[in-house]
């Protein structure tokens, strides 16, 4: 484990500072337009940095690495080799389409950090994101925003630091946003009850508008609904006494006119939910149809095919063509139980258990998880011939779609859909691993691995995270569907169901789903298809009877999570900068804002907050809000005591007679007079503060040479070092006076050279960044040349 290294500190808090890492504001927060209720709702927003697939490497210093992504601006990746090009990459676990903002903080707000920000789908091929190579103002960090589809690697290089700053990463954050091609939608099979039953469902039931509506999915598509799945029993029939239900809701006549409703006549996407059952199925009751109980195995297979064929076939041949279909219901456990269930012991439902010499009485699709792992040979044997039914039964009704869809020149997906019990991953990646094996081998496959998700069954949002993207990183070569998901607005006082963190309001239910949202637009790779709410009007439902008004409902608040969820505009929300105490407050008059539908920056005004009177006079952080049109934005203000300097292993005040040599550390003239040449050696640091040196100052490959508010006669020769600063009134260092030639040479990193008066010529060449001075002309008496002839 490695321990967290706290950062320097050079100030106290004053204001704190709320970090963006999850949902964030990217547009006016304003009440969700539904009347039942009252939710904020913003665009989602979530740092993958923060998720437990991204990593992290770095160019030195890598016990500390990880520092740079553990949520906590107090600590920092520190590269071990403190000279400049010093690098770190984030891998985001695989490619993302709609990244478009980063964030990087430094260890130092007393610093100036100059540094680019570059962007990768393959690791060896590189965009540059930002490039700050010539900042020259102090200031913790910064936002960028970009876009570049298919970015998996974000590197930041530190080109230059300041003199005395801690070279190296506090944290990097890089932001994912809603994909377009992220499915939302909902089964609402039971659309088909209420029609008959003459339920309505407007908008605004109340209101002289009242909106989309009497239709459910009027309403459901005005809110951002775009894709229906559809249930489908074969017989529908009573739970308790399979008795055949008087009216077949559900069942393949109903469902086909239902599909009209859902395709032809509002042209939103459409899926198939086989249940292969005349009844529920699901991971605790999955009965054969009475149609099919007592046939034999083969004759079985050859069924679930013919039916699965000619449903389809019929919904082409009406004009609603399904997007996608499933075979099977949260199979977990297997479907279509038969004899197998005398090790089994399913007891549901009811008229499985009641007419077992029925049901019971042929063998099908049932799944042996008690035999799993076992040692015994013969229920090994029963574990192994359990999956070789459900695979094959499972197989022909994939088959049958793709056959039937290649007849008729159609492209539908296929989709297997089970559960992840909570606690229980090894189980599901069992499920898989075995599952697409054997289809495979039995030449089938589907496009789409499915899960249900209810935190009372299947745990928090963040197990579930964990689960969902362990299912994705084993099998990259399918797409991930949250085919059933819902959250309660009300009961239990209010109070979170289990394992959630969310309340069981409107507010709760539309964090609740948005949480989920997020879980599927995350999977690397873009793998996550979409996500379903199970019956939105029924069940934990996103509507709410209207007082006064018979069979009449309107949407919860919750509901505008399917249309609001999605970013128009990223913000540079956040802009950062260093003071001392006592200075003056300047904030940029703009901030970048990126419109995502064509990728283009633009800056827009902001309207900052007004600074309280004596803000700067103690250090701390100050914290400043502005308003934008699409957003709120925060202005952090380090205010401090002193810019970052170098730490002085050796200080020499007074007179030193005769010639100076710095071999190693740091050494400092603070005040001090030198008569004599003056040279620093590789790897050592020289820093001259209000000095007067009587000789030539020569270095060579030393660390950092700083010169501030001194006189120098005689040559100034500085080659191949990695920081050089002479004068940089920006930060506090006063100009020299040098009396003779300057020369800077092969400097990799740092590079100001700013306000001077120089007795002689001024030549530079060969430094990389190449020098700046900051606005502050120097003066000099001979030719500037070489990279230093605009200084």
């Amino acid at each position: 484990m490695t321990r967290k290294r706290p950062i320097r500190r050079t100030l106290g808090f004053t204001a704190a500072v709320a970090m963006a890492c999850g949902v964030a504001v990217l547009g006016p927060v304003v009440p969700a337009s539904a009347l039942s209720g009252e939710a904020e709702i913003s665009p989602i927003e979530s740092n993958i940095g923060a998720k437990s697939w991204a990593s992290v490497e770095v160019s030195s210093g890598a016990s500390t690495a990880n520092l740079a992504i553990d949520q906590d601006d107090q600590t920092a990746w520190i590269a071990e080799d403190m000279s400049t090009s010093q690098w770190l990459t984030l891998d985001l676990g695989g490619a993302y389409d709609n990244v478009r903002k980063v964030r990087v903080l430094f260890p130092d707000s007393g610093a100036v950090y100059q540094y680019a920000i570059e962007s990768s789908g393959d690791g060896d091929n590189w965009t540059v994101i930002a490039d700050h190579s010539a900042n020259h103002e102090p200031a913790r960090g910064s936002v960028d925003l970009f876009t570049q589809p298919g970015t998996r690697y974000v590197r930041v290089t530190v080109k230059g630091a300041s003199p005395g700053a801690a070279v190296g990463v506090s944290e990097l954050s890089v932001y994912n946003y809603l994909r377009d091609d992220l499915v939302l939608g909902g089964d609402a099979s039971w659309v088909d009850n209420d029609v008959a039953e003459g339920r309505n469902y407007w908008v605004s039931p109340l209101a002289e508008d009242r909106g989309a509506g009497p239709h459910l999915l009027d309403v459901l598509k005005d809110r951002g609904f775009e894709y229906i799945r559809l249930r489908v029993f074969n017989e529908p029939r009573n739970e308790s006494n399979g008795a055949v239900q008087a009216i077949p809701y559900q069942g393949p006549e109903r469902t086909r006119e239902v599909a009209k409703w859902i395709k032809a006549e509002r042209d939103m996407g459409l899926g198939i939910d086989f249940h292969y059952a005349d009844s529920w199925a699901d991971p605790v009751k999955q009965p054969k149809p009475r149609a099919w109980a007592e046939l034999e195995f083969d004759d079985l297979t050859q069924a679930v095919y013919d039916y699965t064929y000619d449903s389809i076939e019929q919904l082409i041949e009406q004009g609603t063509t399904p997007d996608k279909v499933a075979i099977g219901n949260e199979i977990l456990n297997g479907f279509m139980y038969g004899s197998e269930n005398a090790h089994i012991g399913a007891t549901n439902p009811a008229y499985f258990r009641n007419q077992a010499d029925i049901y019971q009485s042929k063998p099908g699709g049932g799944l042996l998880w008690n035999y799993w792992r076992s040692d015994d040979p013969a229920e090994r044997q029963l574990y192994d011939e359990a999956w070789d039914r459900f695979t094959t039964l499972s197989a022909a009704g994939i088959r049958a779609v793709r056959d039937v869809s290649a007849a008729q020149g159609k492209n539908i997906a296929v989709e297997t859909h089970i559960i992840i019990d909570n606690g229980q991953l090894d189980r599901t990646l069992e499920f898989w691993n075995q599952y697409l094996t054997r289809v495979n081998a039995k030449g089938a496959d589907p496009d789409v691995l499915a899960h249900s998700y209810y935190p009372q069954y299947h745990g928090s949002p963040d197990h579930y995270e964990f689960n969902v993207n362990a299912v994705a990183a084993a099998h990259p070569g399918y797409k991930i569907d949250i085919a059933e998901t819902s959250y309660p607005a009300s009961g239990g006082d209010g109070a979170p169901m289990p394992n959630s963190p969310y309340p069981r309001t409107v507010q709760g239910q539309a964090d609740a789903l948005q949480r989920v949202f997020q879980i599927a637009n995350d999977i690397p790779n873009n793998q996550g298809l979409g996500v379903l709410a199970w019956e939105p009007a029924r069940w934990q439902s996103l509507f709410s009877p209207v007082p006064g008004m018979t069979r009449t409902w309107e949407p919860n608040a919750s509901i505008d999570v399917f249309n609001k969820s999605h970013a128009t505009h990223v913000v540079e929300d956040t802009v950062y900068s260093a003071v001392l105490i006592g200075d003056d407050v300047v904030l940029p008059e703009s901030v970048q804002v990126l419109t995502t539908a064509d990728g283009s920056n633009r800056p827009t005004p902001v309207e900052w907050d007004s600074v309280p009177a004596g803000a700067t006079d103690t250090a701390g952080r100050l914290t400043i809000h502005g308003l934008t049109g699409f957003g709120s934005v925060t202005a952090v203000v380090d205010v401090i005591r002193a810019y970052a300097a170098l730490d002085c292993d050796r200080a020499i005040t007074g007179r030193h007679a005769g010639p100076l040599t710095v071999t190693e550390g740091v050494t400092c003239l603070d005040g001090a007079t030198v008569s004599g040449p003056v040279s620093v050696r590789a790897g050592a640091s020289l820093q001259v503060d209000q000095a007067t040196i009587a000789g030539p100052v020569r270095a060579v490959d030393a660390k950092a040479v700083v010169v501030c508010d001194s006189r120098i006669s005689g040559p100034v020769s500085l080659s191949e070092g990695s920081s050089v600063t002479l004068g940089n009134p920006v930060l506090g260092c006063g100009r020299n006076t040098i009396t003779g030639p300057v020369t800077v040479t092969g400097t990799l990193g740092w590079n100001v050279i700013a306000g001077n008066a120089i007795t002689g010529p001024l030549a530079c060449s060969n430094n990389t960044p190449p020098p700046v001075n900051n606005g502050l002309t120097n003066m000099a008496a001979g030719p500037k040349s070489g990279q230093c002839r605009s200084l």
